[in-house]
């Protein structure tokens, strides 16, 4: 998988990319070409065999503001529905792309979690915060709807309805306290240990059944759409096909010599 990217920090090693925002004095802003480079990086991620995690950190403190207010709000102003239906459609396609990438996707959260950097953590797998973390979805205070992103359905189902209806049209922050107790947050750390928790995490995953987990990603983001019977037949053929699998032999054997299975992702 590549990490010469240009509009984000990236670095890859033991299976785990560590990924970041690279605006740190302007609190990680996304701009037309991050959200674009981002939206391939996780596409292409999906056919990687070096990376079986995602860590998304934050810099300077903060995980990221939203769109750039100069870069890209001022620019969306001035262009037609064409164009801003092209643009939606794009930030859209990240969402897409994180949600169909196959690897698990640990959100470690600090500071200012603002627009779409609040949809990149929600549209992760897990995520871990400290107690400076501030998460807004503040889409209508700049006049907009809360449907962003994929915001009204996710969300939802990760908070419940009705405190998801708060934070849309309100566009409020929701603090760390709150959120971990919402169900938003998995965990909260002190800042010093957040790049440690979240990697522990990776590192867990990455330990496990990688093509297992991968199919768990897929089974969890495509269910959403299924019925419980759609759900249940999905599942057993999702499970007979991880029943091929080496990693699967390998647990048996472990488990009859008495130790601990180590997978390799087959």
């Amino acid at each position: 998988m590549r990490s010469d990217v240009s509009h984000f920090c990236c670095d890859i090693a033991d299976g785990i990319a560590r990924i970041s925002l690279d605006r740190p004095e302007r609190k990680n802003p996304l701009t037309f070409e991050s959200y674009a480079e981002l939206r391939d990086w996780f596409r292409d991620l999906h056919y990687a065999d070096d990376v079986h995690a995602v860590v998304i950190l934050p810099n300077g403190g903060n995980f990221s503001s939203g769109g750039d207010v100069h870069d890209i709000i001022g620019p969306l102003t001035r262009m037609n529905m064409k164009e801003l239906l092209a643009f939606t459609r794009m930030t859209g396609d990240l969402v897409k792309a994180m949600l169909g990438c196959g690897k698990p996707i640990i959100a470690a959260v600090d500071g200012v979690c603002a627009g779409a950097g609040a949809i990149m953590a929600m549209a992760s797998d897990l995520r871990v915060a400290t107690p400076e973390a501030k998460v807004a979805f503040l889409f209508n205070r700049v006049g907009l709807a809360g449907c962003d992103m994929g915001a009204c359905a996710i969300l939802p189902r990760i908070i419940g309805q009705g405190r998801a209806a708060e934070l849309l049209y309100l566009g409020r922050s929701m603090k760390a306290a709150e959120g971990h107790a919402w169900g938003f947050f998995n965990s909260i750390v002190e800042a010093e240990a957040l790049d440690g928790a979240a990697m522990e995490i990776a590192g867990r995953i990455v330990a496990g059944p990688t093509f297992a987990n991968s199919m768990t990603k897929t089974m969890l983001a495509q269910e959403w759409s299924m019925t419980l019977e759609q759900a249940i037949e999905a599942e057993a053929q999702a499970q007979a096909i991880c029943m091929q699998g080496n990693d699967f032999r390998r647990a048996y054997d472990a488990f009859v010599a008495k130790e601990k299975p180590v997978f390799e992702g087959d």
